[in-house]
Formats: structure tokens, sequence, C-alpha cells
């Protein structure tokens, strides 16, 4: 297979040639992969090899122009087949994938722990680095120290063998989670779901039909599933407390010893969807991983690329925030007992009852329901709304553009600043088959003055959501938690896609520290609370009138509607995270479990079933990447509240568009990316470090 017939090579000219194109994700299949990766993995090696050579200089851009280019195509075609195995899944790529997964580890695990590399970046003379590569070369050199560069022996030998591992078992937690999530079917009856919105219902009965047709059910039936766009209108609104009973309970045991799957016929299968056994794995060498380092335990390894100095300092840090907290989620509670005893005749609520309780205590005092104001969100005017504020705030435009995709519903768009193009991005919005639950972003290719052609690279990323379609013709409408995952995701966008630094490895969103790199993203969601910016993105489905000011005010005013519960929510997870990667030992499933039990004692105010496994599909920390890391949320918020607290400060002077504090954020936050520390970057906006205090303000908690 050669590179003009193999989609996976297709980008790049030659071996050492630039980058011409978009991923040609229409033409992917399985059978290109293992091809593909072999082809780019042995000229990548080559480049190692090359470099590591004795009689090579020591000097940066010869390095980069070598082996920067070589492991750039490699890894812009296996993060092309890593996307499609999280938005396209199928059997056969899912086998390709895994096939490739081990080859493709083990490299980069020898990569990062290459002794003459290693020597290679310590013979540099950093005098002769501009401050983007000082700042790059520094991080070169810690990476280098945690991927084992300074083991040698069995030591060296056996952390690579961990770190492939390691990498399979991410992998398998991950597909075992979407595929408890898809082997559980509940077809109701209309009874069932009563009080459940119509657009769920028209959804779930289309779903159901199709089934119907090969006799799985009756065409009378609504087909549910643990797909967020249906279990949580049915949690929230399905006056059936049995219903959702069997829905909570599947839902919050996926995945491990306590599941069951409606479309799976023994126990024994049930099993192999099971992660108690990966996840005690995965804990028992990611501390044999820390101790190889020098590390007490994981958390401490984690925390070395982070701004947070110590795990000491961030359970510090949970807990002061949980007992802030507390009071409040403890009169949420209160208000929530009170109203389901006086006006549900429900005395003894459950588990599995509090969303409903919660969604018609909010209807009851604030006079609205998510449903009514879902009606004025259609995605595309959504949209409209998003650029438009992205557009003013940043001084860019952004409009529709062209390139391969693997779903008809993917849209790609460019931004550009003048005539000049910035960056792009793909917008795959809604939920399907195959496709990995929640939202995120990733980057397709970073910014990069490369050094093989002198050329400027523009960066590109993907924006994924996980929306309910569109039914009878009419677009997907957006619940405002969706409107501001949508916010969210695109301020990861604009952190990769706006920077101006030239390095790659510390362009856009690379280099940042994890704990902040949630601090554009959850800036961006403050804007889903504008007046201003909400009427540019509402339109009612059926009149396309816009949202009514006496709504948005109920919205308002419920703004903070159980932020107290939400509080402690996050931080149980949070908590357990690091707690969990703090521990010296290796944990027994059991033992896990024991901790999940004490952490929700200490912060939750409502317990969950003995039965329930949150963990078993806590993918965040097991599959991607926030192990001893989830803090970070709570820890970014308080860094954007702050950051917005600017804009909120500037209105008052008359800055009353954001357009002077937008461009100073922009030029302070996303255009410097990695290139600097976050504490300086976020000084060099606010002239000072971050405070509590505007969080605990927006969040009403003040």
């Amino acid at each position: 297979m050669t590179e003009t017939t193999n989609p996976l090579l297709s980008p790049f000219k030659t071996p050492v040639g630039i980058a011409t194109s978009m991923p040609l994700f229409d033409q992917i299949k399985p059978t290109h992969v293992a091809p593909a990766m072999d082809t780019l993995l042995a000229h990548a090696q080559q480049a190692l090899d090359t470099v590591t050579a004795a009689d090579f200089p020591a000097q940066w851009l010869d390095i980069s122009k070598e082996l920067d280019v070589a492991t750039e195509q490699l890894g812009r075609a296996w993060g092309a087949v890593n996307h499609l195995n999280h938005v396209a899944d199928t059997p056969e790529l899912r086998a390709a994938y895994n096939e490739a997964l081990p080859k493709v580890t083990a490299f980069y695990t020898a990569l990062g722990a290459n002794e003459a590399l290693y020597a290679k970046y310590k013979a540099i003379d950093v005098s002769t680095l501009n401050t983007e590569q000082l700042q790059a070369h520094k991080n070169a050199i810690r990476n280098f120290v945690l991927s084992g560069a300074e083991l040698t022996g069995v030591a060296k030998e056996r952390f690579a063998q961990i770190q492939e591992r390691l990498a399979e078992l991410s992998q398998k937690f991950s597909e075992n989670a979407l595929d408890a999530t898809e082997a559980f079917v509940y077809y109701a009856s209309m009874d069932e779901l009563q009080g459940v919105p119509d657009d769920v219902l028209q959804a779930a009965q289309t779903a159901a039909a199709k089934d119907a047709a090969s006799g799985k059910c009756k065409t009378t039936d609504y087909k549910l599933s643990l797909k967020m766009p249906c279990y949580l209108p049915v949690m929230q609104f399905a006056n059936s407390s049995r219903i959702r009973e069997v829905l909570y309970k599947a839902n919050s045991t996926r995945a491990s010893d306590q599941a069951s799957y409606s479309t799976v016929d023994s126990v024994k299968d049930a099993m192999q969807f099971d992660n108690s056994n990966i996840i005690t794995e995965m804990l028992a060498l990611k501390n044999e991983e820390a101790q190889l380092l020098g590390y007490n335990n994981h958390a401490e390894v984690s925390l070395a690329t982070k701004m947070a100095d110590t795990p000491a300092q961030v359970i510090q840090f949970l807990r002061d925030l949980g007992q802030r907290a507390r009071p409040y989620a403890e009169q949420d509670l209160a208000d929530m007992r009170s109203f389901a005893k006086e006006h549900l005749n429900m005395p003894d609520p459950q588990a599995w009852d509090w969303p409903y309780i919660g969604e018609k205590l909010k209807e009851a005092r604030y006079s609205f329901n998510e449903q009514e104001v879902k009606q004025y969100f259609p995605l595309p005017k959504v949209l409209v709304g998003l650029f438009k504020i992205v557009e003013t705030l940043f001084d860019v435009s952004i409009r529709q553009d062209q390139a391969p995709v693997w779903n008809d519903a993917v849209k790609f768009y460019r931004i550009e600043r003048g005539s000049t193009l910035i960056g792009q991005f793909y917008l795959d919005p809604n939920a399907r088959t195959g496709k990995r639950g929640g939202a995120w972003m990733d980057d397709v290719r970073a910014r990069w003055l490369r050094p093989d052609s002198g050329q400027l690279q523009t960066p590109v990323a993907h924006l994924v959501c996980n929306f309910a379609d569109g039914v009878d013709g009419k677009p997907a409408l957006l619940t405002h938690d969706d409107v501001i995952t949508l916010f969210h995701e695109c301020g990861h966008g604009l952190q990769h896609m706006l920077t101006t630094v030239n390095e790659r490895d510390v362009s856009g969103i690379s280099g940042v520290e994890w704990d902040a790199v949630e601090l554009p993203s959850q800036f961006m969601e403050n804007f889903c609370w504008e007046w201003d910016v909400l009427k540019h993105m509402t339109a009612h489905v059926e009149t396309g009138a816009p949202l009514p000011r006496e709504l948005f005010d109920k919205m308002i005013a419920a703004k903070n509607y159980q932020s107290g519960l939400q509080t402690l929510r996050q931080i149980e997870f949070s908590l357990f995270d690091m707690l969990l990667h703090t521990q010296t030992r290796a944990l027994s499933n059991d033992e896990v479990l024991s901790l999940l039990r004490q952490v929700r004692q200490e912060i939750a105010v409502i317990q969950a079933p003995s039965y329930s496994r949150t963990s078993h599909t806590f993918s965040h920390i097991f599959a991607g990447g926030y192990a001893a890391g989830y803090y970070s949320y709570k820890w970014a918020e308080v860094l954007s509240a702050d950051a917005y607290a600017a804009f909120e400060e500037a209105r008052m002077s008359g800055d009353v568009d954001g357009k002077i504090t937008g461009l100073k954020y922009r030029q302070a936050i996303l255009e410097s990316g990695g290139s600097r520390p976050a504490m300086e970057s976020f000084k060099a906006f606010r002239g000072r470090e971050p405070q509590l205090d505007a969080l605990l303000r927006h969040q009403g908690m003040a």
C-alpha cells in the first residue's frame, strides 16, 4: 500500500514533506491502519536513530527538522485513527486500533526514555534558544525524567512494560464503558413515560420502531437507553419512580459486577464489561511506575507537570471549598426533602428520585422548566450566537469551510482575522451509536513554524458533543446546559486556535499545566448567562420568536439553584481521585469501593445506594488523562471566575462590549499558550494572583 492509496499517508507529500491537507476521514478504513502505522513508525524510528548518532549536532532546529517532523506525521495519523475510534467505533476499527496500539505505545515510551536523545537535549546550548524554545526545552528535559530516561537496566525495561500495559488497559476501560452503555435497552410503554417531554418521546418511539421491524419490541413501545439525551430527561421528568429506578440502577452499575444488560444473555457475558480488575491493575501499575521514578505515589508524578505543588495542597483546597459549600448543599437538600413531602407525596425519596424532585422544585420556585427553555435553543441559532461573541471579543471571523468528515452531521469551520487564516475546527454535535459519551476538544494539528519548510502551519481542532438529534425534520434543540457545554468546548478550541506561539510543543494547549487548561473553557461558560449574548442565539423552534426577557430573568434567578450540591458532587469526584492516587500500595477492588464510600460520607449530603459503582465508568481518570488531575476543574474554576470578573469590572468602567478586555485576555491567556507558566499568563491579565472570591460570588455562595 502506497502513500497515494492509503488516506492515512496522503496528507504528506514525502516522508519529510509538508502536511498539505486535512485528514481524509471519509476514506479511512480499518485496513489502512496497520500499513500506515508501520510506515510512519519506521520513518520516525529512522529519524530517532539519525538524531541520536554521535556526530549529529546538538542543535534545537536540526533535531526538530529531523525528529519532530517525523513524529508529528506519526502523531497526526494516529490521532485520526484514535479520533475515529472515539466517534465512529466499529468492531473492525476497534480491532485495527488495538493491534496498532502496542506498537505506537512502545515507540513513544522508548522515545521518551531514550538516553542518547536525552543527552542530546541536555547538550543544547540554551543561550541559542528564543523564549518559546527555552520553555519547550525546559518541558522536554522534565518529561524525559518523567518518561524514565534516567532509568537503566531492568528498571527501564519494566517501565516500558508498564506504559504499554497501561495503554492497553485504558483503551479496554473505555471500550467497556461504551459497550456497557450500549448493551442496556429498556422498552417502555406510554404509561411508564408520563411526564417525559414530547421530543424525547418522539426520539424514543422512532428508535423503537426500527427494533420493532426485527421483532425486538412492539410497535407501541419506546426505546430507552443510558445515553444522556435520553437518560437525563427521563430522570428529570418521568412521573414513574419505578422507571427512574430502572434507569438509575442500570446507569450507576455500568461496567461493574453489579450490572445487568438487556441485550446480554448470561451473567458470564455481562461480566465481560466489568472494569473492576482493570481499575485495580491500573492503580497497581501507576503506583509501581511512580516508585520507579523515585516518587511516593502517582499523585506526586501527576503534579510534577501542574500548577499545584503537592497532593496535600490539593486535598486541602478541595476540603476547604467543600466546607464552604456544605451549608448551601444541606439547605438545597432540606428544600427538596420538604417539597417532596408536602407537594409530591414522597416522604422518603430514594437516590433515583432526586433529579425528579429537583426539577419539580425548580419549576415551582422559578415558574419554568428546562424543556420550556430548550425550545428557544435550536443548534443552528446557538452557533450564530456563539460565533458572534467569539468574533466580537477576539477580533476574528468564523465561516463554514470544507473538509472530509466521518459523519454527515459534522461541520467544518475556519477562523480568520482580516484575510489571514488563524485556525480551523470540526464540530461533531450529536450523540449516536458507536460514539463515546461526553464532550471534549482535541487537536488535529498544532500551530507550528515548520523547521522543514519555514512555513507556518495553522492549528486545527475537534469540538465534540453528544446532543440529542432533532425530530420530525426540526433542528437539534439544546438545553441551556447543552449550550454551556458547547461554549466550554469552544473555549478549549480557542486556546488551541488563537495562539500566536510558533513552537509546536508550547503552542495552543500544548505545554499548558493540566490544572490551568480548563481556564479558557470555563471562562466561556459565563457568557451563557449574559442577555446581550443570549438574545442573539435564541429563536423558538416553532415561531422563531427570541427568548423572552421574562424567561431569561427566571433563568438568572435560578442560575445558582443547587450550586451547593453541584459543587460537592465535583469535590466528591476530585477528592476520590486524589486520595486514590496517593496510596502507596496496590488496592483491591473492595478497598477502592471502600474509599469511594468514605469520600461520599465525608463530602456528599445525598448518599448513593451500596450497589453504585460510579468508579467503573469514571473515564476521566482511567481513560482520559485526568488521573490525580480531576481536581483541575475546580482549581481552574477559581481562575476562570476571577478572569471573568475582569470583564464585569471593565463593563462598569465603560468597556460595554468587552472588546478592550477581550483583547487583553486574548493576548495574555489565549495567544501565549504554554509558552510560559500559567500563573505568569494569569498575572499578565489580572495583574495579581487569582482569588477565590469571584467563584463563590458567581455561584451564590459568597
